[in-house]
């Protein structure tokens, strides 16, 4: 009977370190992605308003297409990434989240739902020093 505990209890962590590990690794490549997308969008600088009043501002249509695009071309991407981007003047957001399924721990928690693993990143428009 300790055997087989000592089985179950090594199956439960081995499951957890393997989806804890997939969680972070996932959260990384979508960080990556969602940082590069809003230095991509963070590029479409106003000229018309920094030409007039030397005010530098995103063109937020811009930005939004701009942070689109690279995400739509970056090859980690799929459709089982929820993205929202929120261009404004002042700054870009991004939001990427991701469900991530669990794989031994299933075994272990039958019925439970995927985690969503979610990161968010912000730029704002500045002049190079």
């Amino acid at each position: 009977m300790w055997v087989l505990g000592l089985c179950v209890a090594v199956l439960f962590l081995g499951g957890l370190s393997v989806d804890m590990w997939r969680a972070f690794t996932e959260r990384r490549i979508l960080a990556g992605m969602a940082d590069g997308a809003v230095v991509a969008g963070a590029t479409a600088v106003d000229v018309a308003e920094w030409r007039n009043n030397g005010v530098v501002r995103l063109a937020p249509d811009e930005a939004a297409a701009r942070a689109s695009s690279f995400l739509l071309n970056h090859p980690e991407w799929n459709v089982s990434i929820t993205e929202t981007i929120v261009p404004t003047p002042a700054d870009i957001s991004v939001t990427l989240e991701r469900e991530v399924d669990f794989t031994l721990l299933r075994i272990l928690l039958v019925g439970e739902d995927p985690f969503t693993v979610s990161v968010r990143a912000n730029a704002i428009p500045a002049l190079s020093p």
